[in-house]
């Protein structure tokens, strides 16, 4: 999960000023006492705080600290003992809670290492480490049975000799700039380091540009003791420290590589390895900061751009090396079962409209922090959950929880599921809320722009553990903070504006590196992804033999009053939607966000076509050449295209016109909440199921160019992101790669697709309205 920073906290009398208002005005318009609960009448909101305050008073961050401990006690990878364990452990406990609990198992492709070695030749030969030592002080470092070393799942085998070549982060502008220099990466080995975008692009663009292996090391300018203390003093990445994690080309689909787009069941059709489009061909391997220090040591060539460098003791050259290094990884190429715990509480009147929620439970090595943290508190919201139940309560509509498998490895188990329950859950989930890891400090969330008031409102209720005030309180001056620092970037800026205007904080979009990529970008179900974090330091021990009990108990959430805070968010928006007269989402929020997005599409076309034409006067007064240092040459970047009108005024109708219908239907609705939600039972649950499907209208069956799994037009993981989401994907990924026909195209296809949205959201005005 994406961590917040944590920003100093200074503010002006201005802005401080502001924060007050934004407060107050926040306050003011909290459901708490005064009946304005979104989905409930006034004595319906009464009943639910109540409700919400049993369930509260059944959290015990004892019962997450001890099921940590458990679960994080042995390596819980895919195909290990221990991951089997801990699927059977949560399966006991669910059904001991009084759920209809069972162990779903799906057979995915997963390969394992035989042999991986990595070493540099030549006059100063090295041979790479490639484990991670014990450290003091963490019970679990040293156990090696049924652990894994550190691999790169879904990288090619191969055993390869070549020279070495640093390509920094090795995104597409690092390639540019080393084509500037004349250095060419084909028939070379890559040293990259990560950040910059996710790991699984940097082996599949080294591939594209004819390199024949990949190396991905963790520079300690980014995640080691240029940030702070390392393991075990500090929580930051030690010298032998290694970030396993997947590199299949999960922006094509994830899930099982072999059967895309359907559940791999014991009897799917399945690919030939060969065949399979998001498993790479090359060699890759996953390396510490002490392991690559030779090999940095052996490159010649130009001293590396300052962006470039890093916090070792050494000058970064970009190579090539005149020492060639040789990579061997041999793998078994097997199936391996994953374990999916599924635990259901069917509704009371409302039982074909079910909220699933979801957390993984395996992890690279011990997982403590990732995925365990978010994990356990998943578990403490079904025992919460559980004893409602046992005091008399049910919900109205289905609770599904879900315990997901082989996430690492390119969210396997989840996908596989969603799959293979593709129809009834498009036709009767309303509702998936995911969380991940979870740590101390500042709530994230991100997800469906409709559900940005429910998570406002549940926000507010919440108190922050260490702060005293609510989550959603604590929240805002975060973001009025990071957007008032003098380096914030113009995003933190944006986001600071709106949420100091008083109203809600703004959620994220959510692009994909958790389990509910199936569930938003395939299916179109309404999510949210919540978790906790920005004040721990975890990210040194990041898919590492560290994220252990005992680091976390040190560095993250200590004494668990922060895994209690989000089995409360996650658990009171469960609660909410279950119970609900009228299901919580209010579509003026997404109307809003489009139209934010809408205006990002115009500014980077004024801001692309402003650079082209700045580019090509450079050109002209050959500006690149005279400029050149003849001593260090650097060539000029490859001249952009021409850039032709772009129309995007089909979104702009679309948006306008959306907007209409949004103010229509709440003030239809503010209506209905006047008279106390007096709907005939017919007309409601219609109403419901309308609402229930509105996400699936901002999805088209074709999907996006290139990747037809992902059908969701609004949000979506960058081609060359990875994680990182692209808002209205199909213009903005055309427009950044200047492919200006596609563009138009997919501007026109995006708006239809928001027209058949904007009708839908009509006929639920006209349903309030009778």
């Amino acid at each position: 999960m994406t961590r917040m920073k944590i920003r100093p906290l200074l503010m002006g009398a201005c802005l401080l000023a502001t924060f007050a208002a934004a407060a107050t005005t926040a306050n003011n318009a909290d459901d708490h006492g005064n009946g304005a609960m979104l989905g409930f009448d006034a004595d319906g909101a009464t009943a639910q705080r109540s409700l919400e305050q049993r369930f509260d008073a059944q959290l015990d961050p004892a019962d997450q600290r001890s099921w940590l401990k458990q679960m994080s006690s042995q390596p819980n990878q895919v195909g290990a003992p221990h991951d089997k364990a801990n699927a059977e452990f949560m399966l006991a406990k669910f059904r001991e809670w009084g759920w209809d609990a069972h162990i779903e198992t799906f057979n995915v492709l997963y390969p394992t290492p035989k042999k991986v070695a990595l070493e540099l030749l030549g006059p100063k030969p090295y041979t790479a480490v490639l484990s991670e030592p014990a450290v003091a002080g963490d019970s679990t470092s040293d156990i090696r049975a049924n652990a894994l070393p550190p691999y790169n799942v879904y990288g090619g085998d191969g055993d390869v000799t070549a020279e070495l070549v640093y390509v920094n982060q090795g995104m597409p502008d690092d390639y540019k700039e080393l084509a500037r220099r004349g250095i060419d990466v084909r028939g070379k080995i890559v040293i990259t380091r990560y950040g910059g975008g996710w790991r699984g692009l940097k082996p599949k663009l080294a591939q594209e540009h004819g390199a024949v292996g990949c190396l991905i090391y963790s520079d300690p300018h980014d995640d080691g003791y240029a940030r702070g203390d390392v393991y075990p003093q500090g929580g930051w990445r030690p010298a032998q420290g290694v970030q396993r994690g997947s590199v299949a080309d999960m922006q094509v689909y994830p899930g099982d590589p072999l059967t895309p787009g359907v559940g791999s069941t014991a009897h799917a059709k399945r690919l030939a390895l060969k065949d399979a489009k998001t498993v790479l061909k090359i060699p890759v391997l996953p390396i510490s900061y002490a392991d690559v220090t030779p090999l940095l040591q052996a490159l010649g060539g130009p001293v590396a751009p300052a962006g470039w460098r890093g916090s070792l003791p050494l000058t970064y050259h970009v190579g090539p090396s005149t020492a060639k290094a040789h990579i061997t990884v041999q793998s078994t190429w097997g199936q391996k079962p994953v374990y999916d715990v599924i635990a259901v509480l069917k509704g009371s009147s409302a039982p074909d409209q079910w909220i699933v929620r979801g957390n993984h439970h395996d992890g690279w090595m011990f997982g403590a922090w990732d995925p365990l943290a978010g994990n356990v508190a998943l578990m403490a919201e079904a025992k919460a959950i559980g004893g409602l139940v046992k005091q008399g309560w049910r919900p109205q509509r289905t609770l599904v929880y879900a315990s997901w498998d082989g996430e690492e490895p390119g969210l396997l188990g989840s996908t596989e599921w969603a799959e293979t329950h593709a129809a009834e859950l498009q036709k009767k989930a309303v509702l998936y809320v995911n969380s991940d890891t979870n740590g101390r400090g500042f709530l994230g969330a991100g997800g469906s722009h409709s559900l940005q008031h429910l998570v406002n409102q549940v926000a507010g209720g919440v108190t922050d553990p260490e702060t005293h005030v609510s989550v959603l309180e604590r929240l805002r001056a975060h973001m009025l903070v990071d957007g008032s620092a003098k380096d914030a970037k113009p995003e933190a800026r944006a986001i600071a504006k709106l949420a100091a205007a008083g109203g809600d904080v703004p959620i994220e979009a959510l692009g994909s590196g958790s389990d509910y990529s199936a569930f938003l970008e395939h299916l179109g179900i309404a999510s949210l992804d919540l978790g906790f974090g920005g004040e721990d330091d975890n990210g040194g021990i990041y898919h590492s033999r560290y994220d252990s009990f005992d680091h976390y108990v040190r560095f993250g959430d200590p004494d668990f009053a922060y895994g209690v805070a989000l089995a409360k968010v996650a658990g009171h928006i469960v609660l909410r939607t279950a119970d609900a007269n009228v299901l919580p989402l209010r579509f003026g929020d997404f109307s809003d966000t489009l139209d934010r997005y809408v205006g990002e599409l115009h500014k980077l076309v004024d801001d692309t076509r402003k650079a082209t034409e700045q580019q090509h006067q450079l050109f002209d007064h050959h500006a690149f050449a005279l400029d050149a240092d003849p001593t260090r040459p650097v060539g000029p970047p490859a001249r952009d295209s021409d850039m032709p009108k772009i129309d995007l005024a089909p979104l702009d109708q679309a948006a306008k016109q959306l907007k209409q219908s949004a103010q229509a239907y709440q003030t239809a609705y503010d209506k209905r909440v006047a008279a106390g939600f007096n709907l005939p039972n017919a007309q409601r649950q219609q109403l419901n199921h309308l609402i229930g499907s509105m996400e699936q209208a901002l999805t088209d069956p074709a999907g996006l160019p290139g990747r037809a799994w992902f059908k969701h037009f609004i949000y979506a993981p960058g081609m060359l992101t990875g994680y990182g989401v692209k808002t209205v994907p199909g213009v903005r990924e055309a427009l950044e790669a200047r492919r200006w026909n596609e563009a138009d195209h997919y501007a026109v296809v995006t708006a239809k697709v928001l027209d058949r949205y904007r009708a839908q959201l009509d006929r639920l005005t006209a349903l309030l309205e009778k």
